[in-house]
C-alpha cells in the first residue's frame, strides 16, 4: 500500500473544488459563522447520537474494518486518528463529519454490498474529505437548506446569508468536493478499478447479480453521459436535475457516471504520476498566491458558472411560458 508522508490536501484537490470553496469563503464572516454552526448545531449532537446509537469500531469491534481504516490513515498521513462508526441502516451510505472531533460513519448496507477492497476505497474517500477540511462546509449545506425552508431562527439569526445564489454555490461546492475525495481514494488504492467498482455498486449494485455487472460497460455509459453536453439544452436539464429550485431539493453528489469520468482522467494524468513518484506538496509548505482577476472584468469561476446557468434556466422558462401561451390561444 502506498504511503505519502506529509502530503498536503492541496497536492490532490480537484481545481473545481478549490475554486468553488474560494467563492464560498469570500463571503464576509463566513468562516466564523461556519465554525460556530458546526460546533454547536451539528457536530456535538451528532457525536452524542452516534455514541449512543451506532457501533464504535476498534481492535475488538469490527477488527477487519479497523485495520483497513488504520491503513488508510497511514497512507494519507492523517492524525490525530478520527473515530470510525458503523450505523444500522438499509441505505448504502458513508459520510465524514466534525472538525474538532472528526469521525467517519459507514452503514451496514454498505458493508453487506462491498468487498474489502471496495470498503477500503470508501474509507479512503471519506478520509479524503477530512484531509481536505470539507466537513465544515459540508455541514453548512445542511444549515443552508434548513434556513431556506423557513427555520433560519434556529441558526443564530443569520438568515440574511441565505439566498438562492448562495445555496446554489453551497451545493455546487459539495459536488465538486466529491471529486477531491475520489482522488484520495485512488491515491490509497493505487488502482482505479476498485474505486470505480465501488461507484458502480453505488449507482445500482446488487449482491445477488454482482457477477453480471461490467465495469467496462459502466465506463462506456459515463462517456455517453458526457457526450450529452454537445446539446446545450441537455446542460440546462442537468442543472435542473442537480438543483430543483421549485422544491428546494439539491443533489449533494455528482452523478456517479460523472465521477467515473473525472477519476479516469486523473488516473492517467502526469499530476498523479508525480505524486506516486513522491513529488507532491507537503503540509506546511507556503502557498503560492495567485492574484485574482479584477471583479470588473472577470467574475470568480463559481460566480460565473452560477450566473451562466441562471441565464440558461431563465431562457428555458421563457420558452416554456411561450409554448404554454401559444397552446392557450
Amino acid at each position: 500500500m502506498p504511503v505519502y508522508p506529509g502530503i498536503s490536501s492541496e497536492a490532490f484537490r480537484h481545481p473545481l473544488d478549490q475554486q468553488a470553496e474560494q467563492a464560498l469563503r469570500s463571503v464576509p464572516g463566513f468562516d466564523l459563522v461556519a465554525r460556530r454552526f458546526v460546533e454547536f448545531v451539528y457536530e456535538r449532537p451528532r457525536q452524542v447520537f452516534l455514541l449512543g446509537n451506532a457501533i464504535e469500531v476498534g481492535p475488538r469491534q469490527y477488527s477487519t474494518l479497523f485495520q483497513l481504516f488504520r491503513e488508510c490513515l497511514r497512507s494519507l498521513d492523517i492524525s490525530p486518528e478520527p473515530t470510525l462508526f458503523v450505523s444500522q441502516s438499509p441505505m448504502v451510505n458513508a459520510y465524514a463529519l466534525g472538525q474538532d472531533r472528526p469521525c467517519v460513519v459507514l452503514s451496514t448496507a454498505l458493508l453487506d454490498l462491498s468487498d474489502e477492497a471496495e470498503l477500503k476505497a470508501v474509507l479512503a474517500h471519506e478520509l479524503g474529505h477530512l484531509k481536505c477540511g470539507h466537513s465544515t462546509l459540508n455541514q453548512m449545506a445542511s444549515w443552508a437548506i434548513t434556513a431556506a425552508s423557513g427555520l433560519a431562527e434556529m441558526t443564530f439569526g443569520l438568515s440574511s446569508l441565505v439566498s438562492t445564489g448562495l445555496i446554489l454555490a453551497f451545493y455546487e461546492w459539495l459536488r465538486k468536493a466529491e471529486l477531491s475525495a475520489d482522488r484520495a481514494a485512488l491515491l490509497v488504492m493505487d488502482d482505479v478499478k476498485p474505486v470505480l467498482q465501488n461507484m458502480m455498486k453505488l449507482a445500482g449494485g446488487s449482491s445477488r447479480y454482482a457477477h453480471e455487472l461490467s465495469l467496462e460497460e459502466f465506463s462506456r455509459q459515463s462517456e455517453r453521459y458526457q457526450n450529452l453536453d454537445q446539446d446545450g439544452i441537455n446542460q440546462v436539464y442537468k442543472f435542473l436535475l442537480y438543483n430543483n429550485l421549485s422544491q428546494g431539493f439539491f443533489q449533494t453528489h455528482p452523478f456517479t457516471v460523472e465521477r467515473v469520468h473525472f477519476l479516469k482522467e486523473w488516473s492517467e494524468s502526469e499530476e498523479l504520476r508525480q505524486i506516486r513518484a513522491g513529488n507532491y506538496r507537503r503540509a506546511g509548505e507556503p502557498t503560492v498566491n495567485v492574484e485574482p482577476p479584477s471583479p470588473s472584468t472577470n467574475p470568480p469561476a463559481g460566480e460565473a458558472d452560477v450566473e451562466r446557468l441562471r441565464r440558461e434556466v431563465a431562457d428555458l422558462q421563457r420558452e416554456i411560458d411561450r409554448i404554454r401561451r401559444s397552446r392557450s390561444e
